[in-house]
């Protein structure tokens, strides 16, 4: 027998999982596969009518439609994948018997399923977007892509902090679960932070998501810009957050496996 590279047993891993994972997704029920897609459509379309009741003279240079389809898939991708996250080391546990497997694939697996999913939502909007002409031009796509990639990369460091956490103390995730609700609301999702208040802004800031959100659609529509994003801020909260998720994990790795 010829002996595999660590990198090539690693790329077969993921690959095993990746397909695992979204067969587990998709295979469950008829219901899960519609609502993985349809919750997206759900809440722009929810808040596309809140909004045009209550902004019904609005002259917005802004296509809250747009808006909101494009907000909604940067907050879900980083809902999704620390939520997913959470549950990875206990749902694979059994798998850690093969010593290919390490608990750090799992999580990344799950990284790649929630990211085919988003693009694949991503261009389910797009075609919508163009089939009923909404306003589809952006204003810098290399930075809204550097937005969307950075978003990912912290909510990994994040995922993986709060899947250890949670593999210990069972009751952290259930309070991030509600945290991850209250997050919505005061994350840019529904509004850009120049609509608000200087002093409801300074509270706001305070979230990293802001400022990714601000990232997003400060560079996707022309009236908005990246004014109130401090990038030194959220690059400090990234490191932290893969620095201490990978400690954690280097010094836990073998109580994971053996729980």
């Amino acid at each position: 027998m010829i002996a595999r590279k660590p990198i090539h047993i690693f790329f077969a891993v993921q690959k095993a999982l990746f397909l695992r994972e979204l067969g587990m997704r998709f295979s469950t029920s008829k219901m899960g596969l519609f609502w993985t897609f349809a919750e997206p459509f759900m809440q722009v379309f929810m808040f596309v009518f809140i909004h045009a009741l209550i902004f019904s003279s609005s002259n917005s240079s802004i296509d809250m439609s747009v808006f909101f389809a494009l907000n909604f898939t940067a907050f879900n991708i980083f809902k999704n994948i620390t939520m997913k996250s959470m549950g990875a080391f206990r749902a694979n546990h059994p798998l850690f018997i093969y010593k290919q497997v390490k608990p750090i694939d799992t999580i990344l697996a799950r990284v790649s399923v929630e990211i085919f999913i988003t693009m694949t939502i991503i261009s389910l909007f797009v075609c919508i977007g163009l089939y009923f002409d909404f306003d589809m031009t952006i204003k810098n796509i290399p930075m809204v892509t550097l937005g969307f990639v950075w978003l990912i990369f912290f909510s990994i460091g994040l995922g993986l902090f709060l899947a250890i956490a949670d593999t210990y103390y069972p009751s952290f995730g259930k309070i991030f679960t509600i945290l991850s609700m209250l997050l919505m609301f005061g994350s840019a999702v529904f509004y850009s932070i120049s609509m608000m208040s200087s002093e409801i802004q300074n509270v706001l800031l305070l979230n990293p998501l802001t400022h990714f959100m601000e990232i997003i659609h400060g560079f996707y529509f022309y009236s908005l810009d990246d004014q109130y994003v401090d990038y030194q801020y959220i690059l400090l909260w990234t490191v932290s957050c893969l620095f201490v998720g990978l400690w954690l994990y280097r010094y836990l790795e073998e109580k994971i496996i053996s729980l």
